[in-house]
């Protein structure tokens, strides 16, 4: 008898959809718009345009615009004076820049290997922080345009108006800040007690990481603040000193967190008048509010709760001191080094650091290629290419490969924004109209993605490029063909052709924090160490930022294509369970400082036996492996959570993807 036809399997429809890799940048980010940074850019970019045309000096209007675009593109820093920090000098590196440029403009193979240097030193100077990235920016930027575009002479006159520009910006910037001085710390260091109190709010729920990721990133962001702003000498500064009183006090009510949120695992949700509580010293600290303290929270029972309830009414007192002692105010936890320390370790991490010079030759090789090519070819208005080489190739932008990409989309949507203005409106007046509206647009849409802040940025470029050189139209389609060049040139010459290896991006760092996180553990618990609470919160503090960086580096490789990004997606759990492992350690920590019995140092001898044991296979392996921990202990001890977090983190494997 015959078999019956087996019935056929449905036909499911293939997705023709681009990969997540490929598309996570053209998602917009949920942030909000900084009208006050829109303002500025408007008048700072449209304002010198008008005074250029009434004075007859259309040109040296632009220049001084495209000072300000300079400036109002390096504004990212909260306070005051480190927004003076942050303008100031990448503008002096930026004079620089268009200096050697126009000193080799129209000289072929000179300026060829000018802008090769100049990338060299520009490459190698942004490893060392934020300001310096910014400044070998547009040490790199100006240098390209000058040596692109035919500048007013003398030499003198084009760093001149492009310094006046960023001036511009930043007395525009500093307007607030007779009335707004110490604004923006105390409103961070509110915004850090407010991500706490929805921490508590989440214990015991699956949002307690997310949340506790969101509070130390808001806690390194008020230390940074405080910190560049405290000097020396604390009396000077007295409402700084009371900003750290009362930022130092919010970490041990941090350090409580991980035990609440066990004990909301096993008991229930905290009670609701504790993160109350938290908001309310918040708002204290927002409104400068001064006074005695009045706390209704409930009586404590277990040593968790205990430690809350003990952080909470320290941090209430402090919080509502009116003048806190100076010199009873560790900054340590956060402070900078002096300023010798931190030049003579930037000098050795330029010299001296393997990715310093990687990057640096990366990026010269990119730039020599751009340049040689468009001396070897006929290319209208060729700086553009090397300038589209200069925005793919910084390294703390993202992923040079997704950085390639949105330049590509975001140049396109920009040409065509300005094809509509170059084609349609009156050159003349109108362009001051125009400038303000476009203006405008670049810190709005530079919240929200770098293919949209290229997309503004690129037709402001092409509108100041017409003031000096008068084409037109005719811009617009060699500037979409340039940006495609130079988008090609970096991803082959500095993305393909330097294939990083997995362990010297990410697994080396990761082992060195699993490696720390193991000190942490000994610290905390082994007989014989004498480290008190400050070394404990320094310890804690540092690997939270170094897990933060590691984090940081994970999200630009998600971006990449295989075999990176799908890498990065099966570390990804090892990260989050080394940060639990962290809050485990604090949490056992905070339950026996408030009551609990100490661990047997068999115990933790054996947790950190496995973290050290972990930190050597992510140094010798590029695949997860998963690994059975046997870690025997007292099953209701304090280290329970603790064996568990490591059994977990242990057992993460992925799959082989070399």
């Amino acid at each position: 008898m015959p078999r019956p036809a087996r019935p056929a399997r449905p036909v499911r429809p293939v997705r023709l959809a681009p990969p997540s890799w490929l598309t996570a940048g053209l998602r917009p980010e949920p942030t909000p718009i900084p009208w006050a940074a829109v303002v500025r850019a408007s008048v700072a970019l449209s304002a010198p345009l008008a005074v250029g045309l009434a004075t007859g000096q259309a040109a040296y209007g632009a220049l001084v615009s495209m000072g300000a675009l300079s400036a109002v593109i390096g504004d990212t820093a909260d306070a005051y004076r480190m927004r003076v920090f942050n303008i100031a000098v990448p503008q002096l590196f930026g004079a620089l820049g268009v200096t050697l440029g126009t000193l080799v403009f129209g000289h072929g193979w000179l300026a060829v290997a000018a802008l090769t240097l100049v990338a060299l030193v520009s490459g190698m100077i942004s490893s060392i922080g934020a300001v310096a990235s910014v400044s070998g920016l547009l040490l790199l930027l100006n240098c390209v345009v000058g040596a692109g575009l035919p500048m007013p002479g003398p030499w003198w006159k084009a760093p001149l108006l492009l310094t006046l520009g960023g001036l511009f910006v930043l007395v525009l910037t500093l307007l607030g800040w007779p009335l707004r001085r110490a604004a923006p710390e105390r409103a961070s260091v509110a915004a850090t007690y407010r991500a706490l109190a929805d921490l508590y709010e989440a214990t015991g729920t699956p949002a307690y990481d997310e949340q506790r990721q969101a509070v130390t990133a808001s806690l390194n962001q008020s230390y940074d603040l405080v910190l560049s702003r405290r000097t020396r000498r604390h009396g000077r500064a007295p409402h700084l000193v009371r900003l750290l009183s009362q930022l130092n006090v919010l970490i041990p009510l941090l350090e409580a967190a991980p035990a609440a949120h066990l004990r909301a695992r096993l008991v229930g949700p905290l009670p609701a008048a504790i993160p109350a509580a938290v908001r309310e010293l918040a708002d204290a600290v927002e409104e400068g509010r001064t006074g005695t303290p009045v706390l209704d929270l409930p009586a404590p029972e277990r040593p968790a709760e205990r430690a809350v309830d003990h952080a909470l009414r320290h941090a209430a007192a402090v919080v509502h001191k009116t003048d806190p002692d100076p010199y009873n105010v560790d900054d340590r936890l956060g402070r900078p080094a002096a300023l010798r320390v931190r030049a003579r370790r930037a000098a050795r991490a330029v010299l001296f650091s393997e990715a310093s010079w990687r990057y640096g030759l990366r990026l010269a090789l990119c730039i020599g290629l751009a340049q040689a090519l468009v001396s070897l070819i006929a290319v209208p208005r060729s700086y553009w290419v090397a300038l589209t080489v200069t925005f793919v190739m910084k390294p703390d932008f993202g992923s040079v490969f997704s950085r390639a990409v949105l330049r590509a989309f975001g140049t396109a949507a920009g040409l065509v924004l300005a094809a509509l203005v170059l084609a349609e409106v009156p050159r003349g007046w109108w362009d001051v109209p125009v400038m303000m509206v476009l203006a405008a647009l670049i810190p709005a849409f530079s919240a929200k993605g770098y293919a949209f802040q290229t997309a503004a940025i690129t037709p402001v470029i092409l509108l100041l490029s017409d003031t000096l050189n008068q084409q037109g139209f005719d811009l617009v389609m060699p500037r979409l063909y340039d940006s495609l060049i130079g988008c090609a040139i970096a991803l082959i010459a500095g993305y393909l052709l330097w294939p990083e290896s997995w362990h010297t991006r990410i697994g080396d760092r990761l082992a060195d924090a699993v490696a720390d996180t193991a000190a942490y553990v000994r610290s905390a618990f082994a007989p014989g160490t004498e480290d008190g609470p400050a070394v404990r919160h320094r310890a804690r503090r540092k690997l939270y930022r170094d897990l933060s960086a590691v984090r940081s580096e994970f999200q630009r490789a998600l971006t990449e294509p295989p075999p990176t990004g799908p890498r990065a997606a099966a570390w990804w759990p090892l990260v989050v369970a080394v940060e639990r492992i962290v809050d485990a350690t604090t949490a056992a920590r905070i339950r026996v400082a408030h009551g609990a019995p100490d661990p047997d140092p068999a115990e933790v001898a054996a947790v950190e036996r496995e973290l050290r044991e972990l930190a050597d296979g992510l140094r010798s392996s590029e695949t997860l492996v998963e690994v059975r921990a046997e870690l025997p202990g007292d099953e209701n001890g304090v280290l329970a959570p603790l064996r568990q977090e490591v059994r977990a983190a242990r057992a993460i494997a992925g799959p082989d993807l070399r």
